[in-house]
């Protein structure tokens, strides 16, 4: 059962959303570039120091996503059922990430991140973390018998599969085929 957030929580939550809605916006608008910090707090009526009590860089306004999609990976495979495979859950996960990155609309969103030296590099570490925590999970799995350096490899075959579909022209084929190659990897591991 889910508990409801309460009053402060959603306020939160709201002003958060606010402040990423209008960085977003501005970004496409103006340019990544030519926005700065305080461009965006002023425009969504915020202090600086609001603005960084939520998103720790500018780049983060981008990404305002990324802990959303790090804990989704990372209860994907903590909570899944003890008889049920790994990597179709990380498949599932990584579909679901591709499908909503690559919506209407985002296009626009990924031109940018490509255009932006800043925004690709901080793209890159984003990945990195998120194949550490990923990592962290399947090892963590009581049944796991496979080495850490495996469950590493995998991990980064995962969000590597994510980036690569994103970019592909068709993401459920590139999904299709990266994933039958995780799947004989992990096999093997």
């Amino acid at each position: 059962m889910t508990v409801p957030m309460g009053r402060r929580e959603r306020k939160k939550a709201a002003t958060r959303q606010k402040i990423a809605d209008t960085a977003m916006r501005l970004f496409l608008e103006r340019g990544y570039d030519e926005v700065g910090i305080r461009d965006v707090a002023a425009e969504a009526d915020v202090a600086v120091t609001t603005l960084f009590s939520h998103f720790a860089s500018k780049e983060a306004l981008v990404f305002e996503q990324d802990a959303d999609f790090e804990q989704r990976l990372t209860r994907a495979v903590a909570e899944r059922a003890p008889d049920e495979p790994l990597i179709p859950v990380l498949r599932r996960e990584i579909h679901a990430m591709v499908r909503h990155c690559t919506a209407d609309g985002a296009a626009p969103v990924y031109r940018m991140i490509d255009e932006s030296r800043a925004l690709r590099e901080y793209e890159e570490s984003m990945r990195l973390r998120h194949a550490e925590s990923l990592a962290a999970a399947i090892v963590a799995d009581p049944g796991q018998t496979r080495t850490g350096t495996a469950c590493r490899t995998i991990a980064r075959f995962a969000i590597d599969a994510y980036a690569l579909a994103r970019e592909s022209d068709d993401p459920g084929a590139a999904l299709d085929e990266i994933f039958r190659m995780v799947e004989a990897a992990w096999e093997v591991a």
